[in-house]
């Protein structure tokens, strides 16, 4: 997913190889979305974007790819073969929510942005870490808060405007381990998330487009079981999640962008996305 025109031209007088050793700068321009309810407005300015690294920020998607409830939510049937049809053919069949994915305002709206009417203005935007993997070993129901968005800022300046703030919990770090769902023998799950102040904060006091987290869920996973404030609050207000991200010790805290790859399926909640940090 790229501005029209842009990696286009690009790559055809490039290899992916020069362009990394040489460093890109693409631009992006205001951008209007056309839909029937707008998200909040959130002002998109003409900026330039330079890179010489990307790191691939989602998780490979398979079969039996964790749930918090246990249920496999990807399958895959091979309709065709190489051997015996000289072709590879794959049905999938998929909850959109299955791993590393966006959550679109309609997710937990009654009538919010659907997963393609995000603009894309909005789906290539600064990115921010806050760390709080200490925290989180210690304690798995731990939350990303208000201070530690504070204590950000005040190492780093205020968040950049039109930004994803993306909590580091080091859970990334734990898939194929039983830690990373955190159920326990009551059938609770004991993952960090956002904190619905930290939420509040973020969408009355700065000028935030998304939200992010390396777990399957924005919420708590003890929040994730039904109350869901983090979800309700946040994609209310017409803003987007991505959930269960990968590879987060990779990326700075500040000075990185987020560009997700999400499918343009017409209603869709969200669906598995391929996010890309450009640094």
């Amino acid at each position: 997913m790229c501005p029209p025109g842009c990696l286009h031209s690009m790559c055809r007088t490039a290899t992916r190889r020069g362009l990394l050793k040489s460093g890109f700068t693409f631009g992006l321009g205001a951008a209007t979305a056309v839909a029937s309810n707008p998200p909040v407005a959130i002002a998109a300015t003409s900026a330039k974007i330079a890179f010489s690294e990307t790191i691939d920020l989602s998780h490979a998607l398979y079969e039996g790819f964790p749930t918090f409830s246990g249920d496999k939510w990807f399958t895959v049937e091979h309709l065709a073969t190489f051997a015996k049809d000289k072709v590879n053919l794959n049905r999938w069949t998929i909850v959109e929510h299955s791993g590393t994915h966006v959550d679109a305002p309609i997710h937990f709206s009654a009538d919010g942005m659907t997963a393609d009417m995000i603009p894309i203005s909005d789906m290539i935007v600064p990115l921010v870490v806050i760390d709080i993997r200490a925290r989180a070993a210690d304690n798995p129901d731990t939350s990303l808060t208000p201070d530690d968005i504070t204590r950000w800022e005040a190492k780093n300046g205020v968040l950049p405007e039109g930004c994803c703030v993306v909590m580091n919990s080091g859970w990334h770090k734990l898939l194929g381990n039983p830690k990373f769902t955190g159920n326990d023998d009551q059938k609770r799950n004991h993952t960090p998330g956002f904190h619905a102040e930290a939420a509040h904060f973020l969408i009355t006091e700065r000028k935030v487009k998304g939200i992010g987290v390396d777990t399957l869920s924005l919420d708590t996973g003890l929040n994730s079981g039904g109350a869901f404030p983090v979800h309700y609050e946040w994609l209310g207000s017409g803003r987007w999640g991505v959930e269960c991200l990968a590879n987060l010790d990779a990326i700075p805290e500040v000075g990185a962008h987020l560009l997700l790859g999400t499918p343009k399926v017409r209603g869709a909640t969200g669906g598995p996305t391929r996010a890309i940090a450009l640094i």
